[in-house]
């Protein structure tokens, strides 16, 4: 295996690590606007109880053939599969991909954006998939590449938030960086153990943006749940 590959492929470590291992190691986000963020290996592999809600509602309104974008440790694909339903995967992690293939799953090692050919009933982008994007200038772009891989009746259904509570102040005022696009461009690097992963960006959009690109790229757009600053959003392809 390619060394470099490796070390660039912290979430596929650990996977990989805790499926050998059973320990629950942190995965460190790190970003330039906020302090650093930690996400526990275990909860790559959570169960479907242990799930929040808005992820049970995601999974409850998934229909027909599926492709799970950035499916990582497999966890809503798994469930959904048991739940008979047809699932592709994909993900950019060669140790993702690794562990998918091990549990059965139909899974290739690509982006979004190197898909075609192939038409899908449910395009499933959940833990803020839509953060591909990168920022808010590229998410309609983005948006119409999910449209070239749904059937005629089909849906993306994917979660994000408004972060601007990251920018209020102690009086509930609103400080926003002048020089930036937009509040929820971020830029992130993942780091498990010696593992790291280049900087990245990723996108957080508020619904009233989501909503205005997402009709302008064709799509009707409906609210299914919202808790605290998050919310899940179905996108359905208007129809002529």
């Amino acid at each position: 295996m390619n060394m470099n590959r490796t070390l660039n492929d912290p979430i596929g470590q650990a996977i990989l690590e805790y499926i050998k291992t059973g320990k629950n190691e942190d995965i460190i986000v790190k970003s330039e606007l906020c302090d650093d963020d930690i996400i526990p290996s275990a909860y790559l592999f959570r169960t479907y109880d242990e799930m929040p809600e808005i992820e049970k509602i995601a999974l409850s309104n998934c229909k027909g053939e599926i492709i799970d974008i950035g499916a990582g440790a497999g966890t809503h694909a798994r469930y959904l599969s048991e739940m008979g339903h047809n699932v592709k995967c994909i993900d950019l992690s060669p140790g993702s991909i690794q562990h998918l293939k091990s549990i059965g799953m139909d899974a290739d090692r690509t982006s979004l954006f190197e898909l075609d050919k192939k038409k899908y009933d449910t395009v499933l982008m959940l833990m803020n998939g839509i953060g591909i994007a990168g920022t808010l200038s590229n998410l309609e772009n983005t948006l119409l590449k999910v449209k070239t891989l749904l059937n005629k009746n089909g849906k993306l259904i994917c979660d994000s938030c408004d972060i601007k509570y990251l920018y209020e102040d102690d009086e509930d005022g609103l400080w926003i960086d002048l020089n930036s696009e937009y509040h929820g461009n971020f830029k992130f690097q993942m780091k498990y153990g010696k593992h790291s992963s280049k900087w990245f960006d990723w996108l957080y959009v508020d619904f009233e943006n989501f909503k205005a690109i997402a009709e302008k790229a064709g799509f009707t757009i409906t609210k299914l749940a919202e808790q605290d600053n998050q919310y899940l959003a179905e996108l359905s392809l208007n129809q002529l």
